[in-house]
């Protein structure tokens, strides 16, 4: 049984390594190595990089008071529809409508909103002879709802715009209630990437052309079709990350745009887990949608953002009343990226600059020697230190060093992390604690070794002693580093992320890696004296 504990320690130790590796080549060959491998590499942070920092503030009250209007076009109609002569309808307010109707139509106003508008509740009435005015405010619910929608929107509005200009690894996060941290390495000039995020994305409805050979088209081997182009959907890897995907050959002429749409949202479909997108429509939107899904039944009409396919539903029928359904094999969040897409083109939230900078790519080479150099120097120092004062022991704990930021460095990779200036000390840092971890151990075994022990006893002893109060330091450390990356801005983030994964490396390493390389020398007999 302890030979086969040992195995399944070895092989977990030895399968580590080789995944870190392969997480690690692209860093170190500045490329993909094979298709089927991973490709992300170690992303180094604006400090490091030079480019340009940018906090955009979304005008989330902007877009609230846009919602209110359509919403109140589409209750003028709906009265209209059920009878009821709207004397003036109008908003009052951000959030708020004031409607003017006889006051022997209320309860026909109370109808219309609870069937079709619950998010509007009723409130003050001012009876003025025979009509009546009602005050309709959005409710808390809707009112938040709406907030994270513009600041969704606009999110991916901008990262739309970024991929579409090749931008490398840039950091696109949300910051605050209303903020976007957007940060382009190597861009020097801020006024060409407020260019860039501040145009508003299109949405376009096409026709598309079914083909068997639309590869062909796609890579110039056959002239394409008069009135015909390729557009791409978009791929998204597990990391993240986007890629261009599959080609459809699409009609060039644009039967819809996305100022017709007035709103989107997710469903849960027929079977069980899938999601649906149901798809809300101007009056001049209906109209048209009816004439173009009538009279291409059976047809796919692709849904295309920044010339980018992100849908190509199967016209099935008819399609009137203004709204309408996109089904497809999406999960939660495919259908919910998918909403927000459609959404952006409708309700787009007006963006200004709150803070802008501009690193030059000489501070971020002087930052990346800096850091180098700091951590060639700990590093050194540490390891030099461990090997004269522990002698073998020493050794083991300084291959354990190395082994620890071979799994730090691969598991930033991994996760697309950003190593900036700040996670360069979070990387020193942790040199010292994994250190730490096997000072303990040490100490522990050369203390059982004086009381007389054997050299199995002592390592043993001296482990499972020494194990409490390396878990006790690290896992303190680690919910510091927790609480730093919850509540931090960008740098404490970039010290936090680096900190914490480091610790859990370097307990491991210290804990189980250097201890394998020990029960294999004993097991073997190789081993009668610890060189400690």
């Amino acid at each position: 049984m302890t030979n086969r504990y040992l195995l399944y320690r070895t092989l977990l130790v030895l399968g580590l390594i080789t995944v870190a590796v392969i997480y690690l080549l692209p860093s170190w060959l500045g490329r993909p190595v094979l298709s089927f491998l991973p490709d992300s590499k170690v992303h180094l942070g604006l400090d490091l990089q030079g480019g340009t920092h940018l906090i955009l503030t979304v005008g989330v009250d902007e877009a609230i008071a846009s919602s209110v209007e359509v919403n109140g076009d589409q209750l003028r109609r709906e009265l209209r529809k059920a009878g009821v002569q709207v004397k003036s309808l109008q908003r009052v307010d951000g959030t708020s409508l004031s409607v003017t109707i006889p006051a022997a139509s209320r309860d026909k106003l109370g109808e219309v909103l609870g069937d079709l508008f619950p998010n509007f509740q009723a409130g003050e009435t001012q009876t003025e002879g025979e009509n009546i005015t009602v005050k309709l405010s959005l409710v808390d619910d809707e009112v938040e709802r709406l907030r994270e929608s513009a600041v969704e929107q606009s999110l991916e509005t901008i990262r739309n715009r970024i991929d579409q200009f090749g931008v490398t690894e840039p950091v696109i996060q949300r910051q605050g209630d209303r903020d976007i941290l957007v940060q382009l390495p190597g861009i020097q000039d801020p006024q060409r990437a407020k260019d860039l995020i501040g145009r508003t994305a299109v949405l376009e409805f096409k026709l598309v052309r079914d083909d068997p050979d639309v590869g062909g088209y796609a890579d110039g081997s056959r002239p394409m079709p008069a009135g015909t182009q390729i557009l791409y959907d978009v791929e998204k890897d597990p990391l993240g990350g986007r890629r261009r995907g599959i080609p459809y050959l699409v009609e060039s002429q644009t039967l819809m745009t996305g100022d017709v749409v007035t709103d989107a949202r997710v469903r849960p479909g027929e079977l069980p887990n899938s999601r649906i997108v149901s798809l809300y429509l101007n009056a001049r939107g209906a109209r048209i949608f009816e004439e173009i899904t009538g009279a291409n039944v059976q047809r796919r009409l692709a849904i295309v953002l920044d010339d980018t396919v992100y849908s190509a539903p199967v016209i099935q029928e008819r399609i009137g009343g203004g709204s309408a359904i996109i089904s497809g094999s999406f999960t939660s969040e495919e259908a919910r990226d998918l909403a927000i897409v459609l959404r952006t083109g409708a309700l787009p939230a007006p963006v200004t600059i709150a803070e802008e900078r501009t690193v030059g790519p000489t501070l971020g080479r002087d930052s990346i020697r800096q850091g180098i150099l700091s951590f060639i120097v700990g590093g050194s120092l540490v390891v030099l230190f461990m090997l004269v004062y522990y002698k073998f022991a020493g050794l083991l704990a300084d291959l354990a060093l190395v082994l620890n930021i071979v799994f730090l460095l691969a598991a930033l990779a991994a996760l697309g992390a950003t190593l900036t200036l700040p996670g360069i000390a979070g990387i020193v840092l942790t040199i010292g604690m994994a250190v730490d971890a096997n000072v303990l151990i040490n100490e522990r075994i050369r203390e059982e070794l004086r009381l007389g022990k054997t050299a199995r006893a002592a390592i043993e002893a001296g482990y499972e002693r020494a194990l409490p109060a390396i878990l006790d330091s690290n896992i303190t450390t680690f919910l510091s580093g927790i609480i730093l990356f919850q509540f931090g801005s960008g740098p404490i983030k970039g010290f936090a992320v680096t900190l914490c994964i480091g610790l859990v490396s370097s307990v491991f390493t210290a804990v189980v890696g250097t201890r394998v390389v020990y029960d294999h020398l004993l097991s073997r007999r190789r081993m009668q004296k610890v060189s400690i």
